[in-house]
């Protein structure tokens, strides 16, 4: 499913270029502020469309609260039912948890899915040692639990691409989203709030499709605790003994029982 994307304008170009100048930013340095390359940069100073999910990176490259009102093509809220045919939608979470959940996991896992292969194509072009805390520019170093940041190496986001898209085929045919390891949890972790910042920057989800729920509560009523927040996003160190150590990562921990 195509990105959804702010249609470029001299407008917007101006005042994205202005507030660079305002900073003293270098192109090169928004850029990597934004995560993004210094290309795809120009092309927005130039007035071209901008990708929904890299607007959040614009704000914290230029210290925006928010982006820049546009009209109606900035705030077009998202359609859910634009998702209804998405390869990742799950009608089990739609059954679960309601068509916002499903949505949520349809657009999040694009966007993470996006990320990941960023980053493992920057790595790619590094030292078989390299990681995520080495690289200039990455969405993901932010996202992911600060302790390990050594271990996310391109095994580790391989490992992670491929785990996502497994549970994009299983959210595809209909399967279970039942979290079985700390990876699998915190990929639909990640989704949800990939899905929360795009959702609110496109101005929420649109009125008559609103089905009550919020873009990332969901997937704790799906893990049915908030361990993952808990004990990987709190500060807390983990030694090696403990379950959401980054060993046991892979390890099916959780729902073994029951036959999912």
């Amino acid at each position: 499913m195509a990105q959804k994307t702010i249609q470029g304008n001299e407008a917007l170009a101006r005042q994205i270029k202005a507030r660079r100048n305002e900073l003293r930013l270098t192109i090169e340095e928004a850029a990597s502020r934004a995560g993004v390359g210094t290309k795809t940069w120009c092309r927005y100073e130039a007035g071209e469309s901008i990708r929904m999910d890299k607007c959040k990176g614009i704000c914290k490259a230029l210290n925006w609260g928010a982006f820049p009102e546009q009209g109606a093509e900035i705030q077009d809220s998202v359609s859910v039912q634009e998702y209804k045919n998405h390869e990742a939608w799950s009608t089990f979470l739609e059954n679960a948890f309601g068509a916002s959940a499903a949505m949520s996991f349809a657009a999040g896992s694009d966007i993470l899915l996006d990320h990941i292969k960023e980053d493992l194509a920057e790595l790619a072009s590094m030292p078989v040692s390299s990681h995520l805390g080495q690289l200039s520019v990455s969405w993901l170093r932010e996202d992911l639990p600060e302790q390990f940041i050594m271990r996310y190496d391109y095994d580790f986001l391989y490992r992670m691409k491929f785990t996502l898209q497994i549970m994009r085929e299983q959210a595809k045919h209909g399967c279970s989203m039942t979290a079985h390891s700390v990876m699998e949890e915190l990929l639909l972790y990640l989704c949800a709030q990939e899905a929360s910042a795009f959702i609110e920057l496109s101005g929420g989800i649109n009125e008559f499709e609103d089905d009550g729920g919020t873009s990332d509560e969901w997937v704790f009523d799906l893990l049915d605790d908030r361990d993952i927040v808990s004990f990987l996003y709190n500060n807390l160190y983990l030694n090696a003994d403990h379950p959401y150590h980054f060993s046991h990562w892979y390890d099916r921990q959780f729902y073994t029982d029951q036959g999912e």
